[in-house]
């Protein structure tokens, strides 16, 4: 999923698209928050895929100018 990310955060950075940005950014922190309570299972695989597409999608942000 990190390079279907990594495709959808450039065509966003190209398109000066802060919201869907920060958007895809608070759903992925939601997912995050989800599988680190989860019990029964090891969500450790699913916890580093969630942070990786966490960092690309902060990456995508900061090469934004500010606002």
């Amino acid at each position: 999923m990190s390079r279907s990310l990594e495709l959808i955060v450039a065509g966003f950075v190209r398109l000066n698209d802060r919201d869907a940005l920060h958007d895809i950014l608070s759903h992925r922190q939601d997912l995050l928050r989800q599988l680190v309570s989860v019990t029964g299972v090891d969500p450790r695989q699913a916890i580093a895929q969630v942070s990786q597409e966490i960092t690309i999608v902060e990456a995508g942000l900061a090469t934004l100018a500010p606002e």
